[in-house]
């Protein structure tokens, strides 16, 4: 292939290497209003009164909007394909508060200094209401944290519960009594926050002819555009959403946060308005990672291979459930999808509680279930004395397989049957053996003060979400043979608009600098469910084959109709008859448009998959443990990723890159703490410590070259697959550092210390 698999540049790197004015931001439209929100300090409450009287005297003060300003009309804020598979239990602003930082009022302003000013000024009398901080507390509280009737689609609102899901396949209680070893294990991660550099931002105004306009920092525009139209009252063709370049989202910006204020600031005053999220209001006010309790049992035969499973989670998802169902589904399906077994049970809630709502983030429940998977394979592997690789080999999934929990759970709802058309696991397992030398490495004597250890986990995830996520794609032809790419798809800075047009250069064998791509603007690119569920190079790829292929068919029977043939070839941008008569790109596309049939070359294609085929990661840590203080150091990671024809490879290498240091982050030092009335305590990043170039370790990226026949030239997904398994790794390698055992992330000094205490 010519452009499939090879270095290219990236379509909109020379813009963003000279700061060019590409993000929501870089626009500042004239006569702006400047919006505030005044948020909650107790973290449940009731309000009994809200005086607006001395803000609103404020000198530039234009309009300051409470719950009573919006009907009582109940939505979810998660960027997710209708119906929504999330409770709908929010209101735009409400007269109880759920968690310190939830919505009270909205303030405009001629200036940021001035709605500041306003928020002292706005007197508000709460009625305290008990608390919910401990989601194992939560479901026989006799507190009911959504007692209202209008929210749908919670499950026991009267217990707490948010969502709920059971499931059975085989004898499960019959697996376990015909197991040699049954091991069981608790295992926990927080709330972590997605950290992106850019905040979440907006603008709105209104055009020429009174449309709304909202040029917003979103993965996801049309679901911003349909939620915003439902909310305010207003037709879906009486707004347009922008999406230009983003500034990371990494899930968090999967949700619809501030988009419908603006708006309704906009169409009261008639003027264009702007919100941006502070850092702090990104840590409690935004989104983060779910926390997950999860008990799992797994039961084997004296060769390792699995009979049965167990699965248990208890999920935290705040005072809101957006994406509470379907991010405990993915947990469930992505563990229990990675290895053969017969009998398989899980039960999951989804419970409330009065701490910051968690949605969506990079991995989508994924790492939280892989990590209590994979560190339970290890103490398998230790307990029958069977090397921890060849434990996962012996039990991976092969090529023809038949994913059994996939017909049973996807996301929020019954799943669609997924056989495995390619694997590489077992390829990147080995690799990783050979690359880490890894016999040598766990037989190392561990001696002295610093002990080093190395530890492997392995991980699955999804390409899409099957019978739901669908991309399109425009394209069409120019006099200089340059073509025109719309697609709905969201570029996150990923890279994906280069990806695509990748795609598109190799079906039309022009050079990729021939394709111009336009994105994500609701009124001008066709629809796309969002950059999400690691669907766009899959999804919104597929579609853009298609699209291309129909353009070239149209470029080659124009071609043959100007040359007078019925034979021919398309040779380097050139329609080429038997004869050696040849005509270009060019002067078929001047020629259609101008003298013969003026036609304009051009089509447009939709792309849906009920296949999700699941790339495969095997991660190896390498880490140093200080018996004396407790402190863990990542010395090295490998990553090997079967992720099928990877498109373009040094924007795949950068995709790894940057799981790692977010899965490190989640593994030894990332959480976010609330005290005592769940207020939260570490919100800027000296406080909460992300990974930084002072903590990174080496980091070797290597790709199993594989094809997988569902994908545009055998494409799958590679954005989440590495980021669920470096957590577990690294709690492996400690292990066989020290012989301490983790399983609460993150890992403290003084988790180790105690685990050594035990041990001597």
């Amino acid at each position: 292939m010519k452009y499939i698999g090879k270095k290219t540049h990236r379509l909109d790197g020379f813009a963003l290497s000279r700061g060019r004015p590409v993000f929501t931001d870089d626009l500042h439209l004239p006569h702006m209003l400047y919006l505030k929100v005044l948020r909650s300090p107790h973290a449940h409450a009731r309000i009994k009164s809200i005086d607006t009287t001395a803000a609103a005297n404020i000198d530039g003060i234009v309009s300051i909007l409470t719950w009573k300003d919006f009907p009582r009309h109940y939505f979810t804020s998660a960027g997710q394909g209708y119906p929504e598979p999330s409770p709908r239990d929010m209101l735009i602003l409400d007269q109880t508060v759920r968690f310190v930082g939830d919505r009270v009022a909205v303030i405009a302003a001629e200036s940021l200094e001035i709605a500041q000013a306003a928020l002292e000024r706005i007197q508000v009398e709460y009625e305290l209401l008990p608390a919910i901080l401990d989601p194992k507390a939560s479901i026989a509280n006799p507190t009911v944290i959504h007692p209202e009737t209008g929210p749908v689609d919670i499950y026991a609102a009267d217990r707490n519960i948010a969502a709920y899901f059971q499931s059975e396949l085989g004898d499960v209680d019959r697996g376990f009594k015909e197991s040699a070893l049954i091991l069981e294990g608790e295992y926990s991660t927080p709330y972590v926050q997605q950290a992106h550099l850019e905040p979440h931002i907006t603008l709105t105004w209104l055009d020429a002819n009174g449309r709304l306009v909202i040029r917003s920092s979103t993965q996801v525009p049309f679901h911003v555009r349909r939620i915003v139209s439902e909310l305010l009252v207003i037709p879906v063709g009486q707004i347009q959403v922008i999406k230009p370049r983003i500034g990371g989202g990494f899930g968090g910006k999967q949700e619809i946060l501030n988009e419908e204020l603006c708006a309704a600031v906009t169409l009261k005053t008639g003027r264009p308005a702007r919100i941006e999220m502070t850092r702090e209001e990104e840590f409690y006010a935004a989104r983060s990672r779910h926390p997950e309790i999860i008990k799992l049992k797994i039961g084997v035969d004296a060769e390792g291979l699995f009979r049965a499973v167990d699965l248990n989670i208890l999920e935290n998802c705040g005072a809101y459930a957006p994406h509470a169902l379907t991010v405990m589904s993915v947990t469930a399906q992505k563990a229990l999808s990675l290895y053969r077994c017969p009998n398989i049970r899980v039960e999951a809630q989804a419970v409330y509680t009065n701490l910051p709502i968690a949605g969506a983030y990079r991995g989508y429940g994924t790492p939280q279930g892989i990590f209590a998977l994979e560190v339970l394979m290890d103490e398998i592997a230790n307990e029958l004395n069977i090397d921890p690789i060849d434990l996962r080999l012996r039990n991976c999934q092969e090529v023809g397989d038949e994913i059994p929990i996939a017909k049973v759970l996807g996301e929020g709802s019954e799943g669609f049957p997924i056989v495995l058309h390619s694997t590489g696991l077992k390829d990147c397992l080995e690799e990783g053996r050979r690359s880490v030398q890894w016999q040598e490495a766990r037989q190392e004597v561990k001696t002295g003060p610093i002990r080093r250890g190395i530890g492997v986990a392995a991980a699955g995830h999804g390409t899409g979400i099957p019978g739901i996520d669908m991309g399109s794609a425009f394209l069409k032809m120019n006099e200089d043979a340059s073509f025109n790419l719309l697609v709905g798809a969201t570029d996150l800075g990923t890279g994906s608009d280069t990806a695509l047009a990748q795609i598109a250069a190799e079906v039309l064998e022009v050079p990729v600098e021939k394709i111009v791509v336009y994105s994500s603007d609701t009124d001008f690119t066709p629809f796309d469910t969002g950059a999400y569920a690691s669907s766009t190079t899959y999804i919104s790829g597929g579609a853009v084959k298609k699209a291309a292929e129909k353009v070239k068919e149209q470029i080659f029977s124009q071609g043959k109709k100007l040359l007078g043939v019925d034979q021919a070839v398309i040779r380097d941008g050139f329609v080429e008859a038997d004869s050696g008569e040849r005509i270009s790109y060019a002067e078929i596309c001047t020629r259609s448009m101008y003298t013969d049939d003026q036609m304009q070359i051009m089509a447009t294609a939709s792309h849906m998959s009920y296949d999700s085929p699941p790339p495969f990661n095997a991660t190896f840590a390498e880490v140093s443990v200080d018996t004396e203080t407790g402190l863990v150091q990542v010395e090295r990671i490998v990553s090997v990723t079967d992720a099928g024809q990877i498109i373009n490879p040094p924007m795949a290498e950068g995709q790894v890159e940057g799981a790692i240091p977010q899965a490190l982050g989640m593994a030894l030092c990332e959480h976010m703490i609330f005290d005592e009335q769940g207020a939260p305590i570490n919100t800027d990043f000296t406080g909460y410590h992300i990974y930084t170039a002072a903590d990174m370790p080496e980091i070797v990226v290597k790709f199993h070259e594989g094809h997988e026949p569902t994908g545009p030239y055998g494409a799958k997904a590679v954005a989440e697959i590495p980021i669920s398994a470096p957590a577990p790794a690294v709690v492996n390698a400690i292990y066989n550092a020290c012989g301490v055992r983790i399983r609460k992330l993150p890992i403290q000094p003084e988790d180790i210390l105690r685990g050594l205490a035990q041990l001597s």
